[in-house]
């Protein structure tokens, strides 16, 4: 959303990745605080806290996660700040391009797919559907 794409100060967007919070493992907790967002309800133009928690770091200012009691079982961080490789993906999802930058051109593969908000699916089934489902679980 524009939230992440302002605070995570990269190139007109951002990549958050989904995961299990119980997963999360942080070096260096006494670091990180959390922004709650304020919000501006498109409806009624009432500002809101957003319940969502924007993890970052006080020492430098790096976006690293984020984090809703809505849905406590997931956790978010940014791409950009996991230590350990990623695995490539075979397709993309490039969603909330409602929310880029203006200026963002969007560079999807073949396989790629592209929302203006959420899709449909989830990232359980998207990883199910690519048969990455976690083997232990």
């Amino acid at each position: 959303c524009s939230i992440c794409r302002k605070t995570a100060g990269g190139g007109g967007y951002a990549i958050n990745l989904g995961g299990d919070y119980e997963t999360l493992k942080v070096d260096g907790n006494e670091y990180v605080n959390v922004y709650h967002a304020r919000i501006k309800d498109p409806e009624t133009g009432e500002i809101q806290e957003s319940p969502a928690q924007r993890h970052f770091c006080k020492k430098c200012g790096s976006a690293l996660w984020a984090w809703d009691p809505r849905w406590p079982e997931l956790v978010h961080p940014f791409a950009s700040v996991i230590d350990t490789d990623l695995p490539v993906p075979p397709e993309r999802t490039h969603m909330m391009l409602g929310s880029k930058a203006t200026w963002v051109e969007v560079h999807a593969g073949p396989k790629d797919q592209m929302f203006e908000v959420y899709p449909q699916e989830s990232l359980a089934e998207w990883h199910r559907r690519q048969g990455l489902e976690d083997q232990d679980a």
